[in-house]
């Protein structure tokens, strides 16, 4: 069990050094000596994917509508990628 655990871990690290590599631009080398850097901040962006989607889910069971709010989150979203998808640019305020 812990060899397949050590396997995946190394398979999951080897996975992100290549995507950010490719994603980047960089030489492989240069991916691989930052991969702790890039594991860490993996690491913190699933974390907060989970946190904001367990309250997420909290905040959407505790709602005494919670098929309008559900509604609701995915109407704003489908509007944002809409308007992104546009190439809407909104005003910055100054």
């Amino acid at each position: 069990m812990r060899a397949y655990r050590l396997s995946a871990a190394a398979a999951a690290v080897a996975g992100l050094v290549v995507l950010t590599a490719w994603i980047m631009a960089w030489p492989v080398e240069k991916a691989a000596v930052l991969a702790p850097v890039l594991v860490v901040g993996a690491a913190a962006v699933v974390g907060l994917f989970l946190l904001w989607g367990k309250i997420a889910a909290q905040a959407l069971r505790e709602s005494p509508h919670p098929k309008r709010v559900l509604a609701l989150w995915i109407g704003g979203l489908a509007l944002l990628v809409l308007l992104t998808f546009l190439g809407v640019k909104l005003p910055k305020g100054e």
